[in-house]
């Protein structure tokens, strides 16, 4: 008998992008789904067209509830799988029609635990592919655990995304999203990773990654750097499963929390100056162990320049850019979309 597969599909406010979302999943090639669709107490007119889906197809279960945020209505739709295997769905993002068949069938072939696709930045006028470190044709990449940790921390070939992933359901059953944050996947990726015998790579874009400039990371607060709460809970983790990625979470955390206070320096915002000082005080007072766990020239300088001149930090990244504009940097595939 074919497997099953769930579909968890959070619905909060997309009613511009629902329609499409839905109408990718019910076109799948593959067709024993079950699809869970949670409308996180949505004030538009997304309920309704949940109900409207599930009319046409049994396959479609609707779940109401109060508004709780993403983390909240993706572990409501947890507590109804009954697929052998489980995908997280967006719904301001869509599937191409061979998806589910194709993850199904690779994660079948290789007796994996979790596959992970390719996929597009979805703009409105274009598509961009990540095809800096594996090109759609590509060899499949099978990953142990250390190494699959390794790769998580990283973050540059094992993405962090709750989504793009099919997920063996008995892995993540009972492993709930921690709710009230942003990045929540930061905080939940590394619990679900630690249980992983076997996690397999494919590069082939399946999926699209909508890029919206009204989505709830697209205006930027002081949640923003929920961020580096998750990282810090992945760093205290790590310290007892995995001590020897510790160099890797702290260069990670020093890059974020650089990012994130130029961002602050940028923005000039006065309700932002606590969460400044807060970034400028925590590497501060861990300068010595992120010195030592840097293992790049300019990011060292980096720190040094962040120490004394603040606000100058951002020189060595700046010219470290210089640099690979001289050697030719590696820009992300472009595809124009067709008008």
């Amino acid at each position: 008998m074919e497997a099953k597969i769930s579909i968890i599909v959070p619905v909060y406010k997309v009613e511009k992008y629902i329609n499409r979302c839905l109408d990718s999943i019910l076109n799948q090639s593959y067709k024993n789904l079950e699809i869970i669709l949670v409308d996180d107490g949505s004030l538009d007119r997304c309920g309704e067209i949940c109900e409207e889906y599930a009319k046409k197809d049994s396959r479609i279960r609707v779940i109401h509830k109060e508004n709780g945020g993403l983390s909240d209505a993706r572990n409501f739709g947890m507590k109804y799988i009954t697929g052998e295997y489980t995908l997280f769905l967006d719904s301001d993002d869509y599937i191409e029609k061979d998806c589910i068949e194709t993850l199904l069938k690779v994660v079948q072939e290789n007796n994996s635990d979790i596959v992970q696709c390719g996929f597009y930045y979805d703009y409105n006028t274009y598509l961009l592919y990540d095809d800096r470190c594996y090109t759609e044709d590509s060899p499949i990449v099978n990953l142990d655990n250390d190494s699959l940790m390794r790769e998580l921390v990283i973050n540059e070939r094992v993405k962090n995304f709750a989504w793009g992933k099919l997920y063996k359901s008995e892995l993540i059953r009972d492993k709930y999203f921690k709710k009230g944050v942003l990045f929540e996947d930061v905080f939940w990726a590394h619990n679900i990773m630690k249980d992983v015998k076997k996690y397999t790579i494919i590069h082939k874009p399946l999926w699209y990654y909508t890029q919206r400039e009204d989505s709830i990371v697209g205006k930027y607060s002081s949640k923003n750097l929920d961020i580096l709460k998750g990282l810090k809970e992945r760093k205290e983790f790590l310290k007892i499963n995995y001590p020897n990625l510790l160099g890797e979470i702290n260069k990670l955390i020093f890059t974020t929390s650089m990012l994130h206070y130029n961002i602050i320096l940028k923005l000039r915002d006065s309700n932002l100056e606590i969460a400044k000082k807060e970034i400028k005080e925590d590497i501060l007072k861990n300068y010595s162990e992120i010195y030592r766990s840097l293992d790049n020239y300019f990011l060292k300088w980096q720190l040094i320049i962040f120490k004394y001149i603040s606000r100058l930090n951002r020189m060595p990244i700046l010219l470290k850019r210089v640099f690979e504009k001289i050697k030719g940097e590696k820009l992300l595939k472009r595809i124009d979309k067709k008008c």
